[in-house]
């Protein structure tokens, strides 16, 4: 905030729709920002935006060990985000139909989505509008 302040910058947040939608994010950490541009992408898209800028630009803007190691809020060692959330192709599709769909949790899991896992991904997104 300092060079912002300084240099009249826009701080940007890093917060993603999948992570922001979970409550997988720190008030006035992560999600210090005057504008979240990713806000609305899901974190799966996220991967695929990431390896098409290094497809355009024929070259590893983004190094592919991004793409190997397990995502990570990095918080503590040998920290995953699979330890707290779902593995994001499943919660992504389910957080569409959940808020984008404004699905109820009988339509989701009539989906074929099982009936935990929509329990689970509704409570994360429902517990943590606060953070929102």
């Amino acid at each position: 905030m300092a060079f912002s302040n300084k240099f009249g910058y826009l701080v940007l947040n890093t917060g993603n729709k999948s992570e922001v939608s979970c409550g997988y994010c720190t008030l006035y950490g992560d999600m210090v920002g005057g504008f979240g541009l990713l806000k609305d992408v899901p974190k799966t898209m996220v991967y695929k935006i990431a390896r098409y800028i290094n497809k355009v630009y024929k070259k590893e803007v983004i190094p592919s060990s991004v793409f190997r190691r397990p995502p990570s809020a990095e918080l503590k060692p040998n920290q995953k985000d699979s330890d707290t959330l779902p593995p994001y192709p499943l919660l992504d599709p389910v957080l569409k139909l959940y808020i984008e769909e404004d699905l109820p949790f009988k339509e989701i899991v009539g989906r074929g989505f099982d009936k935990d896992l929509v329990k689970r991904v509704i409570r994360m997104v429902d517990t943590n509008e606060y953070k929102r």
